[in-house]
């Protein structure tokens, strides 16, 4: 059993509104996304044969084929390894909101694992490759279940 990273639900920061605002799609729950899009944490998940992260989830590790495989909670931070500022809407709930940024952030206490999401709280003049962020999470209601989720982005530190 490996130790919960630090990062719990008293440490986290919600964000007021929806950085691409609140009528625009939500995430698609499933077993293997439901801990990254509900919890207020980021949850990785680990082989526990040869401790390779995982971020999508997978079935089998890529590394060496086990199916021993858990979620972790890791440390909400991360570094920005590549960002675009979208100058098009690409759907058009959109249309209001550009231009906004989409970045790739390589997830600190995950080697090899990046996630794809939002810089908020930031001139879009100001995010840069190679800087330092953390998780911000924006609550939405899922409109099927009525669950709440806790959609992770990312803030400049």
């Amino acid at each position: 059993m490996h130790p919960a990273a630090p990062c719990c639900l008293d440490e986290i920061s919600i964000m007021a509104n929806r950085y691409l605002g609140d009528s625009f799609l939500l995430p698609a729950l499933e077993p293997d996304n439901r801990h990254w899009f509900t919890n207020g944490q980021l949850h990785v998940q680990f082989c526990n044969s040869c401790d390779a992260a995982r971020y999508p989830a997978e079935d089998v590790c890529f590394r060496c084929q086990s199916t021993d495989l858990e979620f972790r909670a890791i440390a909400g931070e991360g570094v920005i390894e590549s960002v675009v500022e979208v100058q098009h809407p690409v759907h058009p709930l959109l249309a209001d909101r550009v231009p906004y940024n989409v970045a790739v952030i390589s997830l600190s206490g995950a080697p090899g694992c990046n996630a794809i999401g939002n810089i908020v709280n930031s001139d879009e003049t100001d995010v840069s490759i190679g800087q330092n962020v953390r998780a911000i999470f924006e609550k939405a209601t899922d409109p099927e279940s009525g669950e709440e989720l806790l959609i992770p982005n990312w803030e400049a530190v």
